[in-house]
């Protein structure tokens, strides 16, 4: 482990990590996803002058496999109507949410339940930071001081905002026991954002990237530099130093 690498547990009681490929229904990944992992740490920590490398997912409870069915809307409120509404323009047309209501509708998910992960990251600068007074250092302190006391801007959450998320900083990662499990996953979901553009620390836009997943003794290499990352175009991304 370098100097600048973070480390948490983060567990649940339920998870979803959902495959973009399955649509309306929502179907987990077997593992959380390392865009899953930036979120968590994100939530703990986070300034435009770094960002986080996800290195490695390690598998300390694999979790088992839940159907759950939710009410969920098909409705959305528009911006203009709520801004009508605010003024008396119109009269509030709320949604209807709900079993047997007009905008409510049924849906399955198959989520994990019971799961804990390792996560370990890089803290890395972007083009926004100005040295000596933002530093690795700085922010990997600040990282440190509030995952130990439980400090977070939001709740971090396990795939999907209701299943929400435990921490805990891990001193000596050595000390917690990974489950043995190996597996070829094939083709995962990296990031909603193209990892070799983070390092800019602009606003990006919305570009899905994949990666060939494989767990080895309970462990996924999640390094960008390292794994095969592959565009929806099936261009492979170039590596992310």
């Amino acid at each position: 482990m370098s100097g600048n690498t973070v480390i948490v547990r983060v567990w649940g009681d339920f998870a979803c990590f959902t495959r973009p490929e399955m649509k309306v229904e929502r179907v987990s990944y077997p593992i959380m996803t390392p865009s899953a992992a930036r979120g968590v740490l994100e939530a703990i920590y986070w300034e435009p002058q770094m960002y986080y490398g996800v290195q490695e997912i390690a598998v300390v409870r694999r979790g088992r496999w839940i159907n759950l069915r939710r009410n969920e809307v098909q409705a959305i409120i528009k911006i203009d109507s709520a801004r009508s509404w605010m003024t008396g323009g119109r009269a509030v047309e709320p949604i209807h949410a709900g079993g047997g209501a007009p905008d409510g509708t049924q849906r399955n998910t198959l989520a994990l339940s019971g799961v804990e992960y390792l996560v370990s990251a890089e803290v890395r600068l972007t083009d926004r930071a100005q040295p000596p007074g933002d530093n690795l250092a700085k922010y990997v302190d600040q990282f440190r001081k509030r995952a130990t006391t439980g400090k977070c801007f939001h709740r971090p959450c396990l795939g999907c905002r209701e299943f929400a998320a435990d921490f805990e900083w891990q001193e000596d990662p050595g000390t917690v026991q990974v489950e043995p499990w190996d597996e070829d996953l094939g083709l995962m979901l990296y990031d909603v954002f193209d990892p070799t553009g983070r390092k800019t620390g602009q606003d990006l836009k919305p570009q899905a990237v994949f990666f060939e997943a494989r767990v080895v003794s309970g462990r996924m290499n999640c390094r960008p530099d390292q794994v095969r990352l592959v565009r929806p175009d099936n261009e492979d991304a170039k590596p992310c130093s």
